[in-house]
C-alpha cells in the first residue's frame, strides 16, 4: 500500500513567522544599539570606499549593461553609478566585503552582519528618490539604522547555536535571510508578504563554502555577500508583487531545508530577537584580518616591538626553532593553512601568513595580501616554523555568551635557547569590552577611508553628519547618499 502525503497547505513555520514579526513590528528601544549602528554605518561605508582602490573589486561594479543609468535609482557611494536596487545592492555589498575589513559576528556560525547594508541602503535610497520624485517624504537614516539593527539581529541570533559551516554551507545564507526580511518590511510588506519572501530565501540555492577553503580559496568570498544581499532585494520585490511563498520551507519532510541541507535538525534559538547582536558586534578596526586571527596579529605586533630586530634577514629567521600559535578550535578549522597560498583571498584566511606579517612589520594592511608583498621569502620561512595548538579554555570562552572572546597567543623559540614572551590577547580592539579604546580608532579609520576618495570639503561635510546621532538620524536617505557621490 502507498502512503499518501497530505496536500493540505500547512501554517507557516514558526521560524518564518518570528522573523517576519520581528522585521515588521519590533520596536528598538536601545540607545546603545542605535549609537553602535551609527558607527557600524560609518565603518561599513569606509570599508567600501577603501575597496574602490582595488581593480579586482571595481571591475565587478556598475550596471549589468554598461552605460545604464536608472532614473531615481540607487547611487553607489564613491562612484557615479546610479542603478536599480538589485544591482545597487550587489555593488555596495561587494565593496563592503571585498577587503574582509567590516564587522564580524562569531558563534556556532560566523559572518559579517554589515554585509546586509548593501540591500538596506540600496533599497532605502531608491525608495527615497522615488518618493521625492512623486512629491512624497523620503525615508530617513533612522529607518536605515533600524533596518541595520534588525538585520544584524536576525543573522546573529540564528548564528548563535546553528552551524551552517559544519554542513558545508556558507554564512552568506544568513545575509540573504536577514536582508530579505528587513527589505520586505521596508517595502511595506504585510506579515504574509514578508513570510513569502523569507520562505523563498530559504528555498533558494545556498552557497557552498568551497571558495573559502583550500584548495579552492578564491575571490568569490569577496563578492558572495553582495550576491546574497542583492538576491534578497529581488526576492522581496517579487513578494511585493504577489509572488507566493512556501510555508513549510524549513520543516517539509524530505524536501524542506532541514532535511535537505541541515541533516534533519531544526534550528535552535537560545534567546528571542532584540538588539543584542548590534550591541555586541565585533569591529575590525586596526587591520584587515579574518577575525579568528585578529588577536594573533595583535600578539605579533607586540612581539615585533620586542624581537623584530631578530627577524630582519633569512639567516636570522633560520635561527628560529619554532613558533607556537595557541588558539581556539574554530581558528584551527578555518584558517590554519600550510602549503602554497595562491592569491590575496587565500592569504587573508591563513593565520600563519597574517601572524608572519605582524612579526615582520608590526603592521598589517590590505596591500600586504598582494603578490608583491607575499613574494618576500621570510614570510613562508616563518610560516614553516609555526604550529597551531588548541587551548580548550580559549575554545570554551569563545562560545561563552558572557565572554565571546577570540583569544590567541604567540610565542617564538630560538635555537640559541632564547624565547620570547608568550603574548596572549583575549579580546580584539573591536570587541564590546574594548569600545572605549576602539571607537576613536574606528573614527580615524573612517577619516582615512574618506580621504582616499573625496576632497577635503566633502570629507568635512560627511563627518559633520556622521558624528552627530540626531543629525544623521533625521537626514533623508537620498541626501545622505548624495554626500558620497564623487
Amino acid at each position: 500500500m502507498s502512503s499518501h502525503i497530505s496536500n493540505v497547505r500547512p501554517e507557516p513555520d514558526q521560524v518564518l513567522v518570528d522573523i517576519a514579526n520581528y522585521a515588521r513590528d519590533y520596536v528598538i528601544n536601545s540607545e546603545e544599539a542605535y549609537s553602535t549602528a551609527r558607527y557600524c554605518l560609518m565603518d561599513t561605508l569606509g570599508c567600501g570606499l577603501e575597496a574602490l582602490s582595488y581593480p579586482a573589486c571595481t571591475k565587478l561594479l556598475g550596471p549589468v549593461v554598461p552605460g545604464t543609468v536608472v532614473p531615481n535609482g540607487t547611487k553607489v557611494p564613491g562612484t557615479q553609478f546610479q542603478l536599480d536596487p538589485i544591482q545597487g545592492a550587489f555593488n555596495i555589498g561587494a565593496m563592503v566585503r571585498w577587503l574582509d575589513f567590516n564587522d564580524t559576528w562569531l558563534a556556532a556560525e560566523w559572518g559579517h552582519p554589515s554585509d546586509n547594508l548593501g540591500g538596506i541602503l540600496a533599497t532605502a535610497d531608491w525608495l527615497s528618490r522615488t518618493s521625492v520624485a512623486q512629491g512624497k517624504a523620503p525615508l530617513t537614516m533612522r529607518e536605515v539604522l533600524t533596518a541595520m539593527i534588525k538585520a544584524h539581529e536576525i543573522q546573529g541570533v540564528i548564528a548563535l547555536e546553528n552551524s551552517f559551516n559544519r554542513v558545508g554551507l556558507d554564512h552568506v545564507v544568513l545575509v540573504k535571510i536577514a536582508s530579505t526580511a528587513v527589505v520586505a518590511a521596508m517595502l511595506g510588506g504585510t506579515q504574509e508578504e514578508v513570510i513569502n519572501a523569507v520562505s523563498n530565501a530559504w528555498v533558494d540555492g545556498q552557497s557552498l563554502r568551497t571558495y573559502r577553503h583550500s584548495p579552492n580559496t578564491g575571490s568569490r568570498k569577496s563578492w558572495a555577500a553582495g550576491d546574497a544581499t542583492s538576491r534578497a532585494v529581488r526576492l522581496a520585490l517579487m513578494a511585493m508583487k504577489g509572488e507566493m511563498g512556501y510555508p513549510s520551507a524549513l520543516t517539509a519532510k524530505t524536501w524542506g531545508f532541514y532535511d535537505v541541507l541541515f541533516k534533519g535538525k531544526p534550528f535552535t534559538f537560545p534567546q528571542p530577537f532584540g538588539s543584542y547582536v548590534m550591541e555586541n558586534v565585533l569591529f575590525k578596526i586596526s587591520f584587515p584580518a579574518e577575525f579568528h586571527a585578529q588577536t594573533a596579529v595583535e600578539c605579533a605586533f607586540q612581539l615585533h616591538n620586542q624581537i623584530g630586530n631578530r627577524l630582519d634577514t633569512m639567516q636570522m629567521i633560520n635561527g628560529i626553532d619554532k613558533i607556537y600559535i595557541t588558539t581556539h578550535e574554530s581558528a584551527i578549522r578555518i584558517i590554519d593553512k600550510r602549503g602554497p597560498l595562491n592569491n590575496p583571498a587565500d592569504r587573508d584566511h591563513c593565520i600563519q601568513y597574517m601572524t608572519a606579517i605582524g612579526l615582520l612589520k608590526g603592521s598589517l594592511t590590505a596591500a600586504d595580501y598582494e603578490d608583491d608583498v607575499a613574494s618576500d621569502p621570510r614570510i613562508d620561512a616563518l610560516r614553516a616554523k609555526m604550529e597551531c595548538v588548541e587551548n580548550p579554555q580559549f575554545t570554551k570562552d569563545y562560545l561563552d555568551p558572557e565572554k565571546r572572546s577570540i583569544a590567541n597567543g604567540v610565542q617564538v623559540f630560538f635555537k640559541d635557547g632564547f624565547q620570547s614572551q608568550n603574548v596572549i590577547v583575549e579580546y580584539p580592539i573591536g570587541h564590546r569590552r574594548r569600545r572605549g579604546e576602539g571607537i576613536p580608532e574606528l573614527v580615524k579609520k573612517f577619516e582615512t577611508n574618506l580621504a582616499r576618495r573625496f576632497p577635503g570639503k566633502q570629507q568635512d561635510a560627511i563627518l559633520k553628519v556622521c558624528e552627530d546621532q540626531k543629525t544623521l538620524e533625521t537626514m533623508p536617505v537620498n541626501e545622505f547618499v548624495d554626500l558620497f557621490v564623487i
